[in-house]
């Protein structure tokens, strides 16, 4: 059902990003003898990078060809043929099917880059707040359930909750972010995270305090700075248990 979903997706925004440079090059044809074609190619261009931007790298190609077909066929001479007799047009129409792709690519490295920065600013964030938060005192309780709330969203899980006691032989995310099932390292950025139950041990000081244990969508893939983001902060619950075990003592 949700394979289906996502390939319905995929073919709606496949058919935007050929729709849109010609619904564009529609709105230019009636000025085609008086607008140059190549201010209308650089129009072209920045509908490109805003589908690229918004869609993705296959979509930005996508519009790139479908720009470059639709601009032969409605704004080169002969009209409404795919026929090009002039080859300053041939020029224009390649250099815009080039430029399109190349600028797609540019494009999606520049949205890329902000979206991890954003991630990264998050992460910060996040650990500074559980800190900050076990730095003012608060109770064991209150910050082990600001950390669950926190796992569920940083790990993309279905759920977690955390245990005293760690006597299962669970597949084990250790504190490098590497997630080892008894002796062997389970390849977590080729096959996402596993169908079963993950535990994360909250050591602090080389103690044990708890467990977080984790229930992951099966083949979820969180990236290495997420999973090392979430053992910091597992080992904040372990250090409010530790700051609690001497105060009670």
């Amino acid at each position: 059902m949700i394979g289906s979903v996502r390939s319905s997706r995929r073919g709606q925004v496949s058919v935007a990003a050929g729709v849109v440079p010609l619904a564009v090059i529609a709105v230019l044809a009636p000025f085609r003898s008086t607008f140059p074609n190549t201010a209308a190619a650089l129009v072209l261009v920045v509908v490109i990078v805003a589908v690229a931007m918004n869609s993705g790298r296959t979509s930005g190609i996508l519009a790139s060809a479908s720009a470059a077909v639709w601009f032969d066929f409605f704004l080169t001479k002969p009209y409404e043929r795919f026929t090009i007799t002039h080859s300053a047009d041939i020029e224009t129409t390649v250099l815009l099917l080039l430029v399109g792709t190349a600028v797609t690519e540019l494009a999606v490295q520049g949205q890329r880059y902000r979206v991890t920065a954003a991630a990264d600013t998050e992460y910060i964030a996040a650990i500074g707040e559980v800190v900050d938060f076990v730095g003012s005192g608060a109770s064991a309780r209150a910050v082990i359930e600001q950390v669950t709330v926190r796992l569920l969203g940083l790990l993309d899980l279905r759920g977690c909750r955390f245990e005293r006691s760690w006597l299962s032989d669970l597949p084990r995310l250790d504190q490098d972010g590497r997630l080892r099932i008894g002796e062997e390292y389970w390849d977590l950025d080729r096959r996402g995270l596993p169908a079963t139950g993950v535990e994360m041990l909250a050591t602090h000081g080389g103690t044990a305090y708890g467990r977080f244990v984790l229930d992951p969508i099966a083949g979820s893939k969180v990236s290495p700075v997420a999973r090392r983001v979430a053992t910091v902060l597992v080992s904040q619950v372990a250090a409010a248990l530790e700051l609690q075990t001497r105060m009670a003592g």
